[in-house]
């Protein structure tokens, strides 16, 4: 085990590779900080952050902080005497007292190319924006959002069939390897730090209830890569008959803008396993759905059941 006192802080599925491979190279994580317990599902019930979870399992102190920037978070917090903070998804800014507490610093494991994509959604709009490579960069935390340094990064191409879900995990598991390979050069003090070129910067910000919403009057590639986007949370929707509909997977069927008889939004026709919609300039064949009430399933399954006239419309 390396004598570097690390403090880990991170939440969803996709810090807790880089937490157990922190463990598994012989690390040494003094506590793990993340987001209290939050109410999951239809009843409610309180459910651990997936990061608390692993710490548990690996037999390391959890804390919970509401407000991490609170002043008994803070005490708390430096009773560890940490050489050095890592985060990764953590899930709030961090304040410049705890950014000056550990005397290595504090870096970040951000899944995007910065200095695009800052911000909390960097996997989904990467997916959305339809970029052709993503990938993870560690970086030195400062007072302004994903802005500083970076000391090292990974490129990671994205796929046609690549979604915001299979995207997060290809990440999580590279940004895990990087932040073991970075951690040897800080320790030594032999790393160096690039600047951020504020020139290129884009911002990702947290998803909307309208980042989910089809609009029909999009073109069609558009709303495949927001399908995509939204899988597999939130998951993007359209409505039929006043009832929301979510859409899992679509393909591109055409992208002309040639004229034709039916609007946005309209059933062009349906096929064995899809359902053809309109858009504003194409067509987007929708393959797996899930009607309101119902579980996900495929559209042939679906069009067992109902029967989707030309002309029948979708959204409002």
């Amino acid at each position: 085990m390396t004598q570097m006192r690390i403090l880990f802080m991170g939440t969803p599925d996709f810090a807790v590779p880089c937490l157990e491979k922190l463990i598994a190279n012989g690390y040494n994580v003094v506590a793990v900080v993340t987001q209290p317990d939050r109410p999951k599902g239809r009843k409610g019930e309180l459910a651990p952050p997936p990061v608390k979870e692993a710490a548990l399992r690996l037999g390391l102190p959890v804390l919970q902080p509401e407000k991490v920037r609170a002043e008994e978070a803070l005490i708390e917090l430096e009773k560890y005497d940490a050489d050095l903070l890592v985060t990764a998804a953590y899930g709030q800014l961090l304040p410049k007292r705890l950014l000056e507490m550990p005397r290595l610093g504090c870096i970040n494991v951000h899944a995007s190319l910065l200095p695009r994509w800052r911000g909390g959604a960097p996997i989904h709009r990467a997916i959305i924006e339809g970029d052709q490579e993503s990938g993870v960069t560690i970086m030195r935390m400062v007072m302004a959002l994903d802005a500083g340094d970076m000391i090292s990064r990974v490129v990671v191409p994205i796929d046609e069939a690549d979604t915001a879900e299979s995207l997060f995990h290809k990440l999580s598991e590279k940004g895990s390897d990087l932040l073991i390979e970075t951690l040897p050069t800080i320790e030594a003090g032999t790393f160096t730090e690039t600047p951020q070129d504020e020139s290129q910067v884009t911002f990702a910000p947290n998803l909307s209830r309208d980042d989910e919403r089809i609009d029909w009057t999009k073109d069609a590639r558009r709303l495949y890569n927001q399908v995509r986007g939204m899988n597999s949370w939130p998951v993007a929707f359209t409505s039929l008959d006043d009832k929301v509909m979510k859409i899992w997977q679509a393909k591109v069927m055409e992208e002309t803008s040639e004229p034709t008889k039916y609007e946005p939004g309209m059933v062009v026709t349906t096929t064995s396993d899809s359902i053809v919609v309109q858009c504003g300039r194409g067509q987007l064949a929708l393959t797996e759905i899930q009607p309101s009430g119902k579980r996900r399933m495929p559209a042939s399954d679906y069009l067992r059941g109902v029967k989707l006239a030309p002309g029948t419309r979708f959204g409002e």
